[in-house]
């Protein structure tokens, strides 16, 4: 008898242990982000072709998302209620709270567990490129409709761009500041955590000093969810710029044009799409928002019929809201997407993909889109100039 209760014993013992390590095992996959967790399914099957989105519902940058959803909304609204291919469409939204690790966690669970046929998202390139590797390798479609870091696409083929790059934006900055502005002596001042940031900055580097510009050798870096600028605003007025470009996002972007006017630092700041929100105005406030410009996708203001249609209908489903440029790349994003799904051969996941990034003139409330060899978008940008009620249209600019 003794020796059958230890024999019992041992075995609930072996047990126990087993059921450890798989729940530990199970813990450590929840939290992961690597790519090699998520193996190629088929999408879901029936009657409906399900779309993810991964955009920032909440936390820093959420009016991106929730502008970025409102347009892929309006899209749905306006031209996905009739069936494609025999089936309904259903948009299934992931909050990323604007964090890479919440954005890898999002893809895989839109990927495994709902099947979705496609993924679309998100804002912030950090924050795209952190889901990205997850879709390529399980080959299924991720398109952003807004992200511009080039290292985006490099991930592989099944990931694509419906915006333009930050090379671009950077070239058109730089020239806007030599040619437009007449500006020679520039500082940069970078997000050291984004790679947004970063690509933009390289960029207008070469090309402004290709043009004749002097850049401040001074690295002038600050990190997301900084506050206080004061500091690095000292050390960047005693350089002595006549132009700051500073390629950030809304919410340190605000704090750091209304802090520089507050100490005297009286020159341009230019910027890209990551300052294009309402709540620039409301944290720069009135004098510190006055007389910079930036490099976007689209101006509510742009007199263009289809874009004033647009304008019309958004006001009319979200409060009387302008839209912004993120509403306008959600809805172009999920209007090139529903294109794709109607053109493609199948509902397999390479179809759908072959479909999107062999989308021609597709012709968009922020451009024409022409998806090139590289699954990047060429098509125009637009300048802006910040102003207290808003963003004024000053330029297009074409590729």
């Amino acid at each position: 008898m003794k020796v059958k209760k230890n024999f019992h014993l041992s075995i609930l013992t072996i047990l126990a242990s087993l059921l450890l390590f798989t729940g530990c095992n199970s813990k450590k996959e929840t939290g992961s982000s690597s790519s090699e967790e998520v193996t190629a399914n088929s999408p879901t099957s029936g009657n409906e072709i399900v779309i993810g989105a991964v955009f920032p519902m909440t936390g820093p940058i959420a009016t991106y998302g929730q502008e970025s959803v409102n347009g892929i909304k309006l899209a749905l609204k306006k031209y996905g209620i009739d069936k494609i291919k025999g089936k309904t469409i259903r948009l299934i939204v992931e909050d990323n709270k604007g964090e890479p690790t919440e954005s890898a966690n999002a893809v895989r669970k839109l990927i495994t567990i709902d099947k979705v046929h496609v993924v679309v998202g998100s804002v912030a390139s950090s924050n795209t490129l952190a889901g990205a590797p997850i879709a390529q390798k399980a080959g299924v479609p991720l398109m952003t409709p807004a992200s511009t870091n080039e290292k985006v696409t490099q991930t592989g083929n099944f990931i694509s761009r419906t915006c333009f790059t930050d090379n671009f934006q950077g070239v058109v900055m730089a020239k806007f500041a030599k040619e437009s502005l007449g500006k020679s002596k520039a500082a940069i001042i970078v997000d050291n955590a984004s790679d947004y940031s970063k690509g933009l900055s390289k960029v207008f580097k070469t090309e402004f000093e290709k043009m004749g510009g002097t850049i401040i050798d001074t690295e002038f870096t600050y990190t997301a969810k900084d506050t206080d600028f004061r500091s690095l605003l000292s050390k960047v007025k005693r350089t002595k710029p006549d132009v700051v470009f500073l390629p950030g996002y809304y919410t340190e972007a605000g704090l750091i044009l209304k802090q520089a006017k507050q100490m005297g630092l009286n020159v341009p700041f230019l910027g890209g799409d990551g300052w294009d929100s309402p709540k620039l105005q409301e944290l720069a406030g009135a004098e510190g928002v006055k007389g910079n410009y930036i490099s976007s996708h689209f101006s509510p203001d742009d007199q263009d019929p289809a874009v004033q249609t647009f304008v019309k209908e958004y006001k009319e489903n979200y409060g009387d809201q302008r839209p912004g440029a993120m509403a306008a790349l959600g809805y172009d994003g999920m209007l090139v997407i529903l294109d794709a799904l109607k053109r493609s051969e199948s509902l397999e996941y390479a179809a759908i993909n072959n479909a999107i990034i062999g989308t021609k003139g597709f012709k968009g409330i922020t451009g024409s889109i022409t998806i090139d060899e590289n699954r990047n978008a060429r098509k125009s940008a637009v300048v802006l100039k910040t102003l207290p009620e808003g963003m004024a249209f000053e330029q297009k600019v074409n590729p």
